[in-house]
């Protein structure tokens, strides 16, 4: 066997064992949902005999209101992140003013912030505000931390549009707002479905901040509403799975959706 040959041997080897790891709590996740609770303490990883298909009917029942309130609060959230960062991201591309450039930088530093230190100023801030308890205590602190990704993100990618498009539109009487949304947004497809990934990863599995704000049972989200589905002496352990299969299914239909623009976003920006 060529050298070569052995090197692509090992290579998708390690791959397929990597992959294997990636997948394997996934599988367990999965075949766990399909068992009762003497099933699943006789063994974990035995394949259920029979297959508990209540299992996910019982769950949609207790989490389908918190389904419903994550999805609320995601989409929501993902429009304000985009549409703010779209503006901001163009406006630094695109125009010169004073002080640009320190903004950017500025902007940028945030990122090094732990989100962790924020929490007690954001809390105290939401509290001022009178939304403890409430859907925007959400959807407003969601929006203002996504618009550093996606002001890094977007700005880099207007940079890199093609100038000559710019400037024929320019030529041919468009004003800025034509620029933006019958030029800049189009040619941006790629980008925006990266942040939208990005944000929508982020709020769904978010579970530090919505059992900090929220408190009400009918405002909880997926992640807490699971949390809760837990009894307090006796957890069914395949209706609590599925609702973890449940709640993983929004993640799965995006990225199998944007996987392609996830990719092409993040290295558009790579070659200008």
């Amino acid at each position: 066997m060529r050298p070569r040959r052995i090197r692509q041997s090992i290579l998708i080897t390690v791959l397929s064992l990597i992959a294997l790891v990636g997948i394997a709590p996934y599988l367990f996740m999965l075949l766990t949902s399909f068992k009762n609770n003497a099933e699943y303490y006789k063994s974990y990883f035995a394949i259920p005999k029979p297959f508990h298909w209540e299992n996910y009917l019982l769950a949609w029942r207790q989490i389908s209101d918190y389904f419903l309130n994550s999805l609320i609060v995601a989409v929501a959230s993902i429009i304000g992140v985009l549409v703010l960062g779209a503006i901001s991201s163009f406006v630094m591309a695109r125009y010169e003013f004073p002080a640009k450039r320190f903004l950017y930088w500025m902007i940028i530093a945030l990122m090094s912030v732990p989100g962790i230190t924020t929490l007690i100023p954001l809390f105290i801030l939401i509290k001022n505000m009178g939304l403890i308890d409430h859907r925007l205590s959400l959807i407003l602190p969601y929006i203002a931390t996504g618009q550093i990704m996606s002001i890094f993100l977007m700005r880099t990618f207007f940079e890199n549009l093609p100038e000559e498009v710019f400037e024929a539109a320019t030529i041919d009487g468009a004003n800025g707002f034509r620029l933006f949304w019958n030029l800049a947004i189009p040619l941006s497809k790629p980008i925006i479905s990266t942040i939208a990934m990005i944000s929508f990863l982020g709020v769904w599995n978010d579970y530090v901040w919505p059992s900090v704000v929220i408190a009400s049972n009918q405002l909880r989200t997926i992640t807490i509403g699971l949390a809760f589905f837990q009894g307090e002496f006796l957890t069914e352990w395949g209706q609590l799975f599925a609702g973890y299969v449940i709640a993983s299914i929004p993640l799965l239909i995006v990225f199998a959706f944007g996987m392609r623009y996830f990719v092409s976003g993040l290295t558009g920006g790579v070659v200008k």
